[in-house]
C-alpha cells in the first residue's frame, strides 16, 4: 500500500509520549488562518512510500521507541485512510504504540482507523460552527463525524488548540473550550499552543497571501494565564 508523505522525523519528542517516529503526510482540506505548513496542503512533490517501508523503518529503530512509538501527522493523515490503516495494522503487529496528530477532517473509515490507534492528538480549531468556518474555511461536519467515533470507542486523546491574539485568546473562548473538552471520555492531556510566525516565510516562497499578516506572535505569559484558567 502506497502513501504520499512530506517527510519523516525519526526522533520526535512532542508528538505523543516518549521518543517517536513522526510521519508527516501530504494533503489537507482545511485552510486554517494560522497554518504554518502550507507546503503540505496538496500532494504535488510528495514522496511516495509504502506501508512496508514505514514498518521496516520503525522496526529498525524499535529499541528507541520502547516508551514511545509512531505518530502520523500532516497535512492530514485521515485523507489517506487505506494507507493509514495498513500502516497502523503493521505497526501494531510488531508491538509499536500508534498515534494520530489530526484535525479530524478526513474521508471516512474512522472506525477501522481508530481500531488500531492508541492515541489521538486532536487539534480543536473551534468549538462552534461559526468560529470553525472562520478559522478553517470549512464546515465542522467531518470533524464531528470523527469525534463521534472517538467518543464511542473511548479512544485516549490529547487536546490541543492554537491560541491567536484577537481570535480566541479571551476568557470566554477558553471557558467554551473547557466545556467542550468534557464531551471526551478519556482526555489525558490538554495544551494551549501559542500562535507563532514561523510559517510566514513559507507563504512568501509559495506566493500565497498570509491570512494573519500583522498579527503578532502570542505572548507566553498570556498563554500561562489562559492555561491556568483552563485547568482551574
Amino acid at each position: 500500500m502506497k502513501g504520499y508523505i512530506d517527510s519523516i522525523e525519526t526522533m520526535g519528542l512532542v508528538d505523543g509520549p516518549g521518543i517517536r517516529m513522526v510521519v508527516f503526510t501530504r494533503g489537507c482540506k482545511l485552510r486554517c488562518l494560522y497554518c504554518h505548513n502550507p507546503e503540505t496542503w496538496n500532494q504535488i512533490g510528495a514522496t511516495v512510500v509504502t506501508s512496508d517501508e514505514i514498518q521496516e523503518k520503525a522496526n529498525r529503530n524499535k529499541s528507541y521507541y520502547k516508551n514511545g512509538g509512531v505518530t502520523f501527522s500532516g497535512g492530514e493523515p485521515l485523507l489517506q485512510p487505506d494507507f493509514l490503516i495498513d500502516c497502523l495494522k503493521k505497526l501494531k503487529k510488531i508491538g509499536i504504540h500508534t498515534a494520530l496528530d489530526t484535525a479530524g477532517v478526513g474521508i471516512g473509515k474512522y472506525e477501522e482507523i481508530l481500531e488500531y490507534t492508541d492515541l489521538v492528538i486532536l487539534d480543536i480549531k473551534a468549538t462552534n460552527e461559526e468560529d470553525y468556518q472562520l478559522v478553517t474555511n470549512h464546515t465542522m461536519e467531518e470533524f464531528l463525524k470523527f469525534t463521534k467515533v472517538i467518543k464511542e470507542r473511548k479512544v485516549p486523546v490529547w487536546i490541543r488548540q492554537v491560541i491567536v491574539p484577537g481570535l480566541n485568546d479571551t476568557r470566554e473562548k477558553i471557558l467554551e473550550l473547557k466545556e467542550y473538552i468534557k464531551q471526551f471520555p478519556v482526555v489525558e492531556k490538554v495544551e494551549l499552543l501559542p500562535y507563532h510566525l514561523y510559517g510566514v516565510e513559507k507563504y512568501k516562497k509559495l506566493n500565497i497571501l498570509y491570512p494573519l499578516e500583522g498579527v503578532p506572535a502570542m505572548d507566553n505569559e498570556k498563554i500561562d494565564e489562559l492555561t491556568a484558567l483552563l485547568e482551574s
